[in-house]
């Protein structure tokens, strides 16, 4: 790469240079190259250094501070600008283009998707046919019908709660495994009849959208919208992984270059975005109820771009920058898509079913201690405030276990027929919008730190009901039955 200055000024040459005159030890490479990392604040170069050159990495630090006052964007993104246009200078002079007629159809297909006009609407067939059609209809609805009722409902719990009745007199300790919230007639009764089909459903459609490349296209497609709301169009990667997992999204927030984006992710993530599962069932359950849907996508996006935009004002920090690689459009490999779906339906298990067990042990120990009931009646107050039965505040406290494990606890209300269609709507709005799942919370703590952690989850808390219950006025107000 030539003189740096040359694209990034003189401050940033100068800057390089101090650092390699500091460098004393032997890392194997250049120092040129170890200053370029130290300047991008690369955690194990600097950890590097650090080590060998104790003496004057205080001096070196001070260095890239300095250097960093003189920009508004990071300096990872000022010496990325200039190695690409290093490389562009480099082709333009090392190849030469002979005119073409047109543009090939792969490259008109993706200027169509990045095109705002054009490609809202791909983007709207996508999450329509990708999510809505194949996960919600297929996934939450013919295969969870299916696996619940013909083989748990029909099969599996009926001979497993005659064996454990048979084999274990004390009702208290039956009640843990074959109970109303027992670890099997619940927690493996909801993470393989429910919220397994449609995460397997949901991990299809993200490696399909993954493999074609379409994923970079909708990040330049809703950049300008981002940038509205204090991020750029690189955060499509968390929010669309986040409708997989929003803990594994959490941690992906890393890969945003600002302490400001991350904290903005975050909160979007932990407030607004529903994981795969909760997603599939909420979809489930407001299945032939079309205005229902609607108004549930509509309150959902509305809190989402007015959360954000209020987070961007009033979380100090320059305006995010963009750039990013776009690959070349391709039909996908169905290899690939096996693979990617295998590999995160095996991480489902290992990682998420554990912690159904998990749940259904604490509720069932909650119950056993009182401890569960005092919490059901406590939430029974706000659960009433937003014009929801009583046995709903059960369906929430689940949700703080885990979101899907909530949304699952309101398909069993529903079932019931103890919701009207405003209650299901406004119980679908809250719950989407309600406290982050502990394993997301213990996520948000360790990225953010316990007093980031801990204010998100109050805010949330506070904020869900609040929603809810301005939706349930509105619906009352203006006379809406859906």
């Amino acid at each position: 790469m030539s003189e740096i200055c040359k694209y990034a000024g003189d401050i940033l040459e100068n800057s390089l240079e101090k650092i390699e005159n500091l460098l004393k030890a032997d890392y194997g490479i250049s120092k040129r190259s170890i200053g370029l990392l130290v300047l991008q604040e690369d955690e194990e170069i600097i950890s590097l250094v650090k080590s060998g050159d104790l003496e004057s990495f205080g001096q070196i630090m001070e260095i890239v501070n300095h250097a960093k006052t003189h920009f508004h964007e990071p300096l990872s993104y000022i010496i990325s600008q200039a190695r690409q246009e290093e490389a562009n200078s480099i082709v333009s002079r090392a190849i030469e283009h002979s005119p073409k007629r047109g543009l090939p159809l792969k490259e008109k297909l993706s200027r169509v998707m990045i095109n705002p006009i054009t490609g809202i609407p791909i983007m709207l067939l996508i999450l329509y046919y990708g999510i809505y059609k194949f996960v919600g209809k297929f996934g939450a609805g013919i295969l969870v019908d299916f696996i619940e009722k013909d083989i748990f409902e029909k099969s599996i719990n009926p001979w497993v709660t005659g064996i454990f009745n048979s084999l274990i007199h004390w009702q208290a300790l039956r009640e843990l495994f074959v109970g109303e919230y027992g670890v099997i007639t619940l927690g493996v009764r909801y993470a393989v009849a429910l919220i397994l089909p449609i995460v397997t459903t949901f991990f299809i459609a993200f490696a399909i959208i993954e493999d074609t490349g379409y994923l970079p296209r909708l990040a330049l497609l809703i950049d300008r919208v981002f940038k509205k709301i204090g991020l750029s169009g690189r955060a499509v990667i968390p929010m669309v992984l986040g409708l997989g997992c929003d803990t594994m999204a959490t941690m992906v927030t890393r890969t945003l270059p600002t302490i400001r984006e991350r904290i903005i992710a975050t909160i979007l993530l932990a407030l607004v975005v529903p994981c795969s599962a909760q997603l599939g069932v909420i979809l489930s359950l407001l299945e032939g109820n079309p205005p229902g849907l609607w108004v549930w996508f509509g309150v959902i996006s509305l809190v989402f771009l007015l959360v954000g935009f209020l987070s961007s004002k009033i979380l100090p920090g320059d305006a995010p920058s963009f750039y990013m690689e776009i690959p070349p459009l391709r039909l996908p490999k169905l290899s690939n898509v096996f693979v990617k779906t295998y590999t995160r339906v095996k991480w489902y298990f290992t990682e998420i079913f554990p912690m159904f067990i998990f749940a259904s042990m604490m509720i069932w120990l909650g119950q056993l201690t009182g401890l569960f009931t005092f919490l059901t009646h406590l939430l029974e107050y706000p659960i009433r405030w937003i014009g929801l039965p009583d046995k709903a505040a059960v369906a929430f406290l689940f949700g703080f276990f885990r979101r899907d494990y909530g949304a699952a606890g309101l398909y069993d209300i529903k079932k019931a027929g103890l919701f009207s269609g405003n209650q299901l709507v406004v119980a679908c709005v809250t719950l989407t919008l309600f406290l982050p799942c502990i394993a997301q919370f213990l996520m948000n703590v360790k990225e953010r730190g316990w007093k980031t952690g801990a204010g998100i989850s109050v805010f949330i808390l506070l904020f869900s009901f609040a929603v809810g219950f301005i939706l349930n006025f509105i619906f009352s107000a203006f006379g809406v039955n859906l």
